[in-house]
């Protein structure tokens, strides 16, 4: 991969504070749900969001 652009890195860095701050929202509101279902839910957008994360992550590498 090429250099990334001033520009890009900014918006990388947006997105990945974004994805940061879903994967928190999602797990607390896992802790807090006392559905079973709803709380699996909650977790699975919540791991969702941290492979999101997690691919960004990886084009600054």
């Amino acid at each position: 991969m090429g250099t990334i652009s001033e520009k890009e890195l900014s918006a990388l860095n947006d997105l990945l504070n974004d994805e940061d701050l879903l994967i928190k929202k999602f797990q607390m509101l896992a802790q807090n749900s006392d559905d079973p279902e709803v709380k699996n839910k909650f977790n699975e957008i919540s791991n969702k969001h941290q492979e999101h994360f997690n691919r960004l992550y990886a084009q600054l590498g």
